[in-house]
């Protein structure tokens, strides 16, 4: 039961095709609809195959960089396999929402923003597990440092300053240090500043009195009396008071100079409305990520504006106002959903009936027939599995085992490198089927399979069907050249499903290396 309750936070697959891999995503809300079902609200995760090749080395390269300052790359330890298999663990956060049905849900899984003190290869070793360490922006089409990021290592070390030796003269630049703005022990007692600030906050309603913007904005003169005992002026007087060394009339005199009282202004009345509005816009749809509310909304406002304005604003009764409707709104919204497990069969799945293999049902992607007991598993090339999946275009005629359609589906790619993605040197010569192959699974083991681009000829445009290059591997060289008697390679190829007498090709071999 607890494994099928998923609540706001979660982490989950979502399935929007039944041959696609598994959405990522994290649960923001969970509405009912009219027609009585569950909605969830997330937020979008992207893998590495949804985004552009360009931002793909771009992320690549930001990796290498990380590495390269840690003092213990692991980088280089990796075996090809992890290598492949991590590339399926990464993440790319976005700031993107979207709705889907709550029935979608395949199961949870785990996002964590990737730790620097923590071995990459840590996220093998847990299933259904992942990492992010960059926003990606579906509209901009660019890639950037998540803001949370964990600022730990050489590059956010602080230069702490020796300590001076007691009774040396201190020369360093006095103006470039903190400055001491109020003395507790200052000769005036608490009353005498009390009534010093009164003053202040008097001088402040005349002042907006006399200003024509200050009384647009404020028409009442219980809103200019507000405006005027907020922090500004009381930071304004104290200030007043340490410069002149706690004079009461001294500080009094310079409240109101020879033009006329002075008017201390803060950003809640810098700020007009439509930017007041703007504002809270922003922060509805990015949170407290000031640079992006400055970059989007508010791009002739600067940072400390922004921010300054924000913690005034927090102490408004708009917000106040809002706080409370927002938790009217969280209470009418459910906290949690129960979706029982997904049992139907995929229109992948493969039955094997009369010898031949074709989708459950005889319809849906994928449907073909094979006669003989079929290929191998495209990515561990295992011969058995309790159950088939087919996958790829349909012409292909590829397949996958329970245990790799499941990586598949949750990791978006195969669980084995492909040639193509593994260097030469370290892979193995593959050994002669000594089975009956498809002509798929003949190239796969013996050579690569390049798929052969069209030249532009009138010949090759009438093609319907895709041709295939089959770049032989030296194992497959050698053979041909040792074995000419028993049996030619070449025509082999072209009769996949004739079984090929390993025995035989073996004691020619043997006669051959005995006599040379």
């Amino acid at each position: 039961m607890a494994a099928n309750m998923y609540r706001v936070g979660d982490y989950v697959f979502f399935e929007n095709s039944s041959s696609n891999p598994y959405l990522i995503r994290r649960i923001e809300e969970l509405n009912k609809t009219a027609s009585g079902n569950v909605e969830a609200k997330v937020v979008c995760f992207y893998r590495r195959r949804d985004i552009s090749h360009s931002l793909i080395q771009l992320a690549d390269k930001h990796a290498k960089e990380l590495e390269e300052e840690k003092e213990s790359p692991v980088e280089t330890d990796m075996s090809d396999k992890q290598k492949h298999q991590l590339r399926h663990r990464e993440l790319f956060l976005s700031r993107q929402y979207e709705s889907l049905p709550a029935t979608h849900i395949r199961g949870k899984c785990s996002v964590a923003l990737l730790n620097e003190t923590e071995a990459v290869l840590s996220y093998l070793d847990k299933e259904d597990t992942f990492f992010y360490s960059l926003v990606y922006d579906p509209t901009q089409k660019t890639l950037l440092a998540d803001k949370g990021e964990i600022r730990v290592g050489p590059r956010f070390q602080a230069d702490v300053p020796e300590m001076l030796p007691e009774g040396e003269a201190d020369e360093r630049d006095q103006s470039k240090l903190e400055e001491k703005l109020w003395y507790p022990e200052c000769p005036l007692s608490s009353k005498q500043i009390d009534q010093f600030l009164v003053v202040a906050r008097a001088v402040g309603t005349f002042a907006r009195a006399l200003d024509c913007s200050s009384s647009v904005r404020q028409p009442s003169l219980h809103m200019s009396a507000a405006a005027a005992s907020r922090d500004i002026t009381l930071f304004h007087a104290m200030d007043t008071l340490h410069r002149h060394n706690y004079d009461l009339s001294s500080a009094l005199s310079v409240l109101v100079p020879a033009g006329g009282p002075v008017l201390c202004r803060d950003e809640m009345e810098e700020w007009s409305a439509s930017e007041a509005a703007m504002f809270e816009e922003a922060l509805e749809k990015y949170g407290k990520d000031f640079n992006d509310i400055r970059q989007d909304f508010l791009p002739w406002k600067s940072l400390t504006s922004i921010i300054e304005y924000y913690y005034m604003w927090k102490t408004t009764d708009r917000y106040v106002q809002q706080k409370r409707l927002k938790a009217a709104e969280a209470e009418s919204k459910l906290k949690q959903v129960y979706i029982p497990t997904y049992n139907k069969p995929n229109p992948n799945q493969i039955s094997l009936t009369n010898g031949k293999m074709a989708t459950v049902n005889g319809a849906g992607p994928g449907a073909f027939h094979v006669s003989g007991g079929g290929r191998a598993c495209e990515s561990c090339y295992t011969m058995q599995s309790a159950q088939w999946y087919s996958w790829g275009p349909p012409n292909m005629q590829c397949r996958l085992c329970v245990s790799c359609w499941m990586y598949w589906k949750k990791y978006g790619g195969l669980k084995m490198p492909s040639r193509a993605e593994v260097p030469e040197e370290s892979t193995s010569p593959s050994p002669v089927p000594t089975e009956p192959r498809s002509r798929g699974h003949t190239a796969r083991q013996s050579n690569h399979m390049i798929p052969m681009r069209n030249s532009g000829s009138p010949k090759s445009n009438m093609k319907t069907k895709q041709a295939f290059l089959l770049q032989a591997t030296r194992l497959t060289k050698l053979a041909r050249h040792m074995c000419r008697d028993v049996i030619r390679l070449r025509r082999a190829a072209r009769r996949p499903f004739i079984p090929i007498n390993c025995g035989a090709i073996k004691a020619e071999c043997k006669s051959s290396l005995n006599s040379s």
